[in-house]
Parts: structure tokens; C-alpha cells; sequence
């Protein structure tokens, strides 16, 4: 049995602001990407929605990147409908990368695809989603992992690689081929936890990599208990530890952000570096609101040892220029 210990380093913060504007409900899993003079944010709801904004503040929808489900997702999983979900986004190789989660509910049966585009600008005559099929997946049986939530690294060399996973045997590695576009050896654990980890996103600064994850429960609206949890390791490859020390190995984590009154259950985040600021992006389910998923985004700062600290959220723009 693996020792839960998860430190509390930030406790929600009873922010006054509501914080974003515009088009923010119905946002689940976040990931964001910086595209010329806007930002672009990818969630789950009812496939994979898109998101715009000039200032990381007033957002709009912009539609969807899949309009009909990939044929190899049908073609593995009988039945599926166009639902992938859960995707991580980034500039890589001179095109904007898409991974993305294809899945059977509470099974192991699960599968991340990668899509490619040119540009983001929807004006733009390249503007078009490729979608180049699997990137990894796993079988009930075969594999103890899961391969949902993914989120592309870069290692110190450049080399990429792919973090993902979900409950089972908790957040997994695996490295990509050059290109980013198929796994290539088998993946290994990152982090476990008894009581459920997943959606992990890793963050390279100097001298330590962060890996943020969720722990606990998601997808029950106001009754859900997400919280941000993290830790750091010299080698991307682990092992990560906790402010104490705890090995997330063994159900470490120290806790960055959890859920408060009307905020509820805040998890699946991304990082952004902007203009040498730092921002975390999150969802929560909104009290207020009968248990909606909600963008939100809040300052990232980082104390004198090297810990993330998550702040209040943003309270207007942020100059995209």
C-alpha cells in the first residue's frame, strides 16, 4: 500500500474577483498556447472547444477543432462518438501541436492522438487541423497505466517527451520519436497516489523540474475535491519530491491550490510564461453557478527556495504584444 501524504503549501485564496470574462463556462481541462497577438485555450465539452483571447482576460469561443470523430479512434473503439478531450497544446517542430485523449469512461481502453496546424489564425488560408493519428495507447490486461491527459516536455537537450496518465498505475513518461509523433519505448511512473492522480503538466526551471498534477476528485460539480498538488526533481525522469521531501512515488505532493466557498474542486492546470510572468490555468466547478466548470486563471510566483505559489486571479489584461 502506498503512503498518501500530501502537504499543503497554498490554500485557495478568497479572491474577491471573479476573474475572467466572456466565454469562460462550460471550460474543463484547460491548456493554452500564445499564437501572435492572442491566446488560444483548448478544453473538454462536448469535444474539443477553443477559446480566444487579446489579454488572457475577455474570452470568446472560436469553435472546435474536430468536427467529426478521428477514424481511427472509431475504427479502435467501437461506438465512439466525437469526444476526445483532455488535450495539451504547443509550438513545436514549426506547427502548433495538439495531443489529445480518446477513451472508454473508467477503463483503461484509452488511446492519445496528435492533430497539427499551421497557424491559429482562422483567417489564415493554412489554417486546417491534421489530425496524424495515435500517439500511444493502452489495453485492459496488458498495460497497468492510462493513456489520457497528456502534456508534451522537452528535456534540457530538446528531445521530446510525453507525460500522461490517470488513476491505474498513476502519471507515466514515455519518449517521443524526433518528430513528436509516436512513442517510442515504454513508458515509466512518475507519481502514484491510493486515492486517484492524474492530469500531470511539467515545467522546466532551472535547476529543478515541476510536475504539477490533480489529486483526488474531479466531475461532480460542487461536490468535487481536485486540489493542485507538485513537486520537483533535477532529471525530467524523477524522482520528484515533495517540500518535505515525500516522494511522489510513494503519494507525495505538496499542495498548491484547493477549492474554497464558491470555488470548488480547482484542477487539470496548465503554465503559461508570458512576458516574464507566470500564470497558472485551472478549472473549478462554481458554486454559484450549480457546479459548472469555469476558466480561471491566477499569478504564478515562486518563493525564495524555488516552490511554485499560487496567487489570486488575475484581475484585467495582460498586454498579448
Amino acid at each position: 500500500m502506498l503512503a498518501v501524504r500530501v502537504v499543503l503549501v497554498v490554500l485557495f485564496p478568497t479572491a474577491a474577483a471573479f476573474a475572467q470574462e466572456g466565454d469562460v463556462a462550460g471550460v474543463h481541462d484547460p491548456c493554452i498556447v500564445k499564437a501572435g497577438d492572442s491566446f488560444h485555450v483548448f478544453s473538454t465539452h462536448g469535444g474539443i472547444q477553443v477559446r480566444e483571447s487579446p489579454d488572457l482576460f475577455h474570452w470568446r469561443r472560436a469553435g472546435r477543432v474536430f468536427e467529426e470523430s478521428p477514424a481511427w479512434a472509431v475504427e479502435r473503439l467501437p461506438g465512439y462518438r466525437n469526444d476526445p478531450w483532455a488535450p495539451d497544446v504547443a509550438f513545436f517542430k514549426g506547427e502548433y501541436r495538439l495531443y489529445y485523449s480518446v477513451s472508454s469512461w473508467g477503463r483503461n481502453r484509452s488511446m492519445i492522438g496528435l492533430a497539427a496546424n499551421r497557424t491559429l489564425d482562422r483567417a489564415s488560408p493554412d489554417f486546417q487541423w491534421r489530425d496524424e493519428g495515435i500517439v500511444i495507447e493502452s489495453r485492459p490486461g496488458r498495460d497497468d497505466f492510462n493513456c489520457i491527459d497528456p502534456n508534451l516536455v522537452l528535456d534540457e537537450r530538446g528531445r521530446p517527451w510525453l507525460a500522461f496518465g490517470s488513476y491505474f498505475s498513476g502519471i507515466q513518461l514515455v519518449a517521443l520519436d524526433r518528430d513528436g509523433r509516436r512513442a517510442v519505448g515504454e513508458p515509466f511512473a512518475l507519481a502514484r497516489r491510493e486515492a486517484g492522480v492524474e492530469a500531470p503538466f511539467i515545467v522546466r526551471r532551472e535547476p529543478y523540474y515541476y510536475l504539477f498534477v490533480s489529486i483526488d476528485r474531479c466531475c461532480r460539480g460542487v461536490d468535487s475535491t481536485y486540489k493542485v498538488a507538485v513537486g520537483r526533481s533535477r532529471g525530467l525522469g524523477g524522482p520528484y519530491v515533495d517540500r518535505d521531501g515525500a516522494r511522489m512515488l510513494d503519494g507525495g505532493g505538496s499542495v498548491v491550490l484547493q477549492g474554497r466557498g464558491r470555488y470548488r474542486g480547482p484542477g487539470h492546470n496548465a503554465v503559461l510564461g508570458e512576458n516574464g510572468r507566470d500564470y497558472l490555468i485551472h478549472h473549478f466547478y462554481d458554486a454559484d453557478r450549480g457546479g459548472r466548470s469555469t476558466l480561471q486563471i491566477r499569478d504564478l510566483t515562486w518563493s525564495r527556495d524555488g516552490w511554485p505559489v499560487v496567487g489570486e486571479p488575475i484581475a484585467g489584461g495582460v498586454d498579448a504584444r
